[in-house]
């Protein structure tokens, strides 16, 4: 079969991951446009962009890997850091921003923090 001979294979699924990364960052740029606030921008941006960039950097790992037997901890250590701060910064954005007063959109249902900002006098 022509898909699974040698390295053909590997650049197909390197490919493949690369490609859903490509397609996770587009999501990614359309949900900071269309969105209505600060708030439901940052979610969209930091759950798809930080989705986009580890299936692409898995597929550049896994391409390296498996081609050339190049196993790259510069890789690894990118994939975990992206992992861990790209939701720590998209939160402490939104509770600065929040904090600064910015409002809800319209469409927003509940706010569950003014209640307890109110209450603890922050």
């Amino acid at each position: 079969m022509w898909l699974l001979n040698g390295n053909g294979f590997v650049e197909w699924v390197a490919g493949v991951f690369v490609f859903i990364g490509v397609v996770f960052s587009f999501l990614s740029a359309a949900g900071l446009i269309r969105f209505p606030d600060v708030y439901t921008r940052a979610h969209a941006v930091s759950k798809s962009a930080n989705l986009g960039v580890l299936c692409i950097l898995l597929g550049t790992f896994l391409y390296f890997l498996l081609k050339d037997g190049y196993f790259s901890i510069r890789l690894l250590l990118g994939i975990f850091f992206v992992f861990l701060t790209s939701p720590v910064v998209a939160h402490l954005l939104n509770r600065a921003a929040y904090r600064s007063g910015v409002v809800l959109a319209k469409e927003s249902v509940r706010d569950d923090l003014k209640e307890y900002l109110e209450v603890d006098g922050r």
